[in-house]
């Protein structure tokens, strides 16, 4: 147990689930843990008894036997030293002769009790904590739903009354309703499993604060863990606002000076046009200054990177070595969602980085197929505002010439800054320009420069007064050009 809010709390032993609930379950009190086939509700149950700050816990096993019960919590690494079972299960020692069981007391009827059993068992361990798994199973035994719900209360009010907190597990499914057993329950965990994506939420927590979700959940190897859901609002830093340099004196020159720290700015282009290329020249920079950073790469793989960043003169090597920066690939399948989440904060709150990229929008949307990606962008952007880190984006634009977009997916409202690169025709050539759309904390400048990237790095020309139509890929020379 541990110290919460209000007293001492029981612990999930499920890392960062207590996060979630607030410290942990509350002690004393009995918790559903709902879900389908396959969700992780007995894992969870043997977290809960077996692992390292768990006192004597007993298991009461009504569907699954004893046997693949303690297999499963090797394949875990979990101990069940201080773990006894009471095997109720179709297969169980119980039914061995083939004696039939009711949930009544055997006072009130012929053939013994379950309920008997469990206080017996109970009195012989002495557990802390006691998982009832799965307690919809109780439901075939009772005469009819008034019944069942009495018995079931009157069991979770004998175990409460001895100072022992309890889970029970259920089946949900719309052919097995567990509306009752909700109202029975002190907390709710609700574990959901759509296409191989594994969620928890907390409908109902009774006399504590829980973290709205739904929280990423994964089971490997290393048994269950839980990825509570990025929310900004409970991250912050008062530190003052600074100037970040590119390093190149006519970028900065567009940019008023340079981008201000605690700001999140788009590199908004189509591919090939030197995005990544300029987010690197800015953490190049701040690495002379002492300054960390790390880029997601989500659409190139990190040799292209560090070719291509040699190529034009960015010691990008050389900075990881140094430890100033580093870039990661995130492939497919490789993270949830909130562990993505999860890992920013770790880069933000224990390596103290300075900038984060995001190469770029297109592929994390790929990478993280739920609905809600776009709104965790929204939201990884207002926790580095809140920290004061910088924050760069890689906005892919589908268009190499045309009409100019800003962004594909309505995006914008994330930025506080947008640099825009774009591919156009200029005396007969195929050439890049640089520009500034929009800077919410300073003044810049709002004409259009060319852009190269050459082997002694990134050069940015003199401002594009005679050509007017730039953007459409097409520009046009003024009258007095």
């Amino acid at each position: 147990m541990e110290g919460g809010d209000n007293g001492v709390r029981v612990r999930t032993n499920i890392p960062r689930a207590d996060e979630v609930l607030g410290g942990g379950l509350l002690p004393e009190s009995a918790t559903l843990v709902r879900g389908a086939p396959g969700a992780g509700k007995t894992i969870l149950g043997l977290h809960l008894l077996a692992g390292d700050s768990s006192g004597p816990g007993l298991y009461i096993n009504l569907g699954e036997p004893t046997a693949y019960l303690q297999e499963t919590a090797n394949q875990f690494g979990l101990d069940t030293e201080n773990l006894a079972f009471l095997d109720l299960s179709p297969s169980g020692a119980q039914f061995a002769d083939e004696q039939t069981y009711d949930l009544f007391h055997s006072g009130e009827v012929e053939s013994p009790g379950l309920v008997d059993r469990i206080r017996e068992k109970v009195g012989q361990t002495a557990p802390e904590r006691v998982v009832i798994d799965p307690v919809t199973e109780l439901r075939y035994l009772a005469p009819d739903e008034h019944q069942f719900r009495e018995q079931v209360l009157g069991l979770l009010d004998y175990l409460k009354s001895e100072g022992i907190t309890v889970a029970l597990t259920s089946q949900a499914a719309p052919s097995i309703p567990d509306d009752d057993l909700q109202f029975l329950a002190d907390a709710v965990l609700d574990l959901q499993m759509d296409e191989g994506r594994r969620t928890l939420r907390v409908p109902k927590f009774r006399g504590s604060d829980t973290r709205s979700g739904p929280h990423g959940v994964t089971i490997t190897g290393e048994g269950m863990q839980v990825w509570p859901r990025l929310d900004p609002s409970r991250y912050g830093r008062d530190e003052p606002a600074e100037t970040l340099s590119s390093g190149v004196p006519a970028l900065d020159s567009l940019l008023g000076g340079g981008l201000t720290t605690g700001t999140v700015t788009f590199l908004s282009g189509p591919t090939g046009v030197g995005k990544t290329t300029t987010g690197l020249q800015f953490m190049n920079a701040a690495a002379s200054n002492g300054t960390r950073s790390v880029l997601y790469s989500f659409e190139e793989n990190t040799d292209t990177m560090f070719t291509r960043a040699d190529a034009v003169g960015i010691p990008v090597q050389e900075r990881v070595d140094e430890g100033l920066l580093e870039i990661t690939e995130i492939d497919t399948g490789e993270f949830l969602l909130d562990e993505f989440t999860r890992e920013v904060r770790r880069q933000v709150e224990e390596e103290d980085t300075g900038i984060v990229m995001i190469d770029g929008v297109t592929g994390y949307e790929q990478v993280f197929r739920t609905e809600d990606a776009t709104h965790q962008l929204v939201s990884i952007g207002r926790y580095l505002r809140n920290m004061n880190v910088t924050g760069l984006v890689a906005n892919e634009v589908h268009q190499i010439t045309g009409e100019f977009r800003v962004t594909e997916r309505a995006l914008s409202h994330l930025a506080d800054s947008i640099v825009i690169l774009r591919h156009v025709e200029y005396r007969g050539e195929l050439r890049k320009v640089v520009g500034v759309l929009k800077m919410r904390t300073r003044a810049f400048e709002n004409r259009l420069r060319l852009f190269r990237l050459t082997d002694e790095g990134l050069v940015v020309g003199e401002p594009l007064s005679e050509l007017r139509g730039i953007l459409t890929g097409t520009p046009d020379w003024t009258d007095d050009g």
